[in-house]
């Protein structure tokens, strides 16, 4: 099974990607998770939707390519990161890879919330007709206090967190296998 993981934060030493690496490494045995890079794609602007950049591209392949899509959001005053939004806006238009594409969620902060308020607004972004991407409920995963949670090498520490997405990982690839059964 094949995941495009989109992580919302371009900081050199990101939680959000000690936690995608985390996962690439831990569930290799389950899906083939490919980390795409968003801090490269130029900002979306309509003029040039017909004429991108290889970048946006590349972008754009990788994640029709995948089964589904794995969103991995810090929050930036209580919504998604700018940069995350970007990535977004070049999916949601022209070809659309996104249209019935499976969708879960998950994020990293270091307040006590992890980054639910980031999480809600994209699960709603998700939703938009340029998009609609299923997204799997009932499987959210907020990583509160991340920074308490992981090692000085990137590594989830935390065992309760670890078999909370043990569980989330099963869930969501029998439900991405029960929709590429069903198409």
């Amino acid at each position: 099974m094949k995941i495009a993981v989109i992580v919302g934060s371009t900081r050199k030493d990101s939680y959000n990607m000690h936690v995608s690496k985390y996962m690439k490494e831990r569930y290799t045995d389950k899906m083939d998770m490919n980390i795409l890079n968003i801090a490269d794609l130029p900002l979306y602007n309509q003029d040039t939707e017909n004429t991108p950049t290889d970048a946006v591209v590349n972008f754009k392949a990788e994640v029709k390519s995948a089964d589904a899509v794995l969103w991995v959001t810090p929050e930036h005053n209580a919504t998604i990161p700018a940069a995350l939004k970007n990535a977004i806006d070049w999916l949601s238009r022209v070809d659309k890879v996104m249209i019935g594409k499976p969708s879960w969620i998950i994020g990293a902060s270091m307040g006590t919330l992890g980054s639910v308020k980031a999480q809600a607004h994209l699960r709603d972004i998700l939703f938009a007709p340029g998009l609609a991407s299923p997204v799997l409920p009932g499987n959210e995963v907020y990583i509160g206090a991340v920074h308490t949670k992981l090692d000085e090498n990137g590594q989830l520490i935390d065992e309760g967190t670890v078999q909370y997405l043990d569980t989330v990982v099963s869930n969501v690839t029998n439900w991405i296998k029960g929709l590429n059964t069903e198409q």
